[in-house]
Parts: structure tokens; sequence; C-alpha cells
């Protein structure tokens, strides 16, 4: 059993910037694909960014692209979220996940998922 504790959640303004982190209680970030996922209340959960391939690889969903980075530290166990130009609608719940299938990428569910860190972005 993973278990996944994230940090970092806070509100802030519009522009603004913040990091997330995620700490896996195990050594398995480095096998694992790894994510973020976020919940707006009222809204199916959508995959944010991930790490796969065994770290060879990224993924975005479109809405970040070029303002989110996806990173981890092998180790500390822990996988960060930084997210640049914050706009309201990225307003959510944000969810470290892993899962043991090298290549998963976040438009499918994961096995372990953290209990979130509370995102708000005030315009």
């Amino acid at each position: 059993q993973v278990t996944l504790v994230e940090s970092g959640g806070d509100s802030v303004q519009a522009g603004g910037s913040l990091r997330l982190s995620c700490v896996f209680s195990e050594n398995t970030i480095t096998r694992y694909s790894v994510a973020w996922f976020r919940q707006a209340p009222g809204k199916e959960r959508e995959g944010v960014a991930g790490i796969y391939g065994g770290g060879a690889s990224t993924w975005y969903t479109d809405s970040v692209k070029g303002r989110f980075v996806i990173s981890k530290d092998d180790a500390k166990n822990t996988l960060y979220l930084e997210m640049n130009n914050l706009i309201p609608e990225d307003t959510a719940t944000y969810i470290c996940a892993a899962d043991p299938r090298k290549f998963l990428l976040p438009v499918y569910p994961f096995n372990y998922m953290g209990q979130g860190t509370q995102v708000t972005v005030s315009s």
C-alpha cells in the first residue's frame, strides 16, 4: 500500500504561483507512473500532469501547458507541481496519484490517490 501526502495548497490571486508537493511512503516514485489530478466542485476529476516511463516522459493537459511544470526528486520520494500564472479556473482540490503501470497517463484512473490539497485562485 502506497500512501501519498500532499501539501502546498493555498489561496492566491490570479497571476500568482504555487508549488505543490507530494511525499510517497515508499520508494516507488522511480518505478511507478505518477501524476497530479484536480477536482473542482461540481466537476469531474481531471488529469493535470504526469510523469511516466520511469521518468523519461511528461504529459500535461492542454489548459495548463506552458504554465505548470511537474517534477520529482527521487532521493526525497517527492513529487512536485509548479503552478505559474494561475487563473480562477485552476481553483480545485489537487490530488497526487501513483500507479505501478509504467506507461499510464492520467487520462485513466490511478491505483493510489492522496487526500488532496486545496488551491483557490481569486480574480
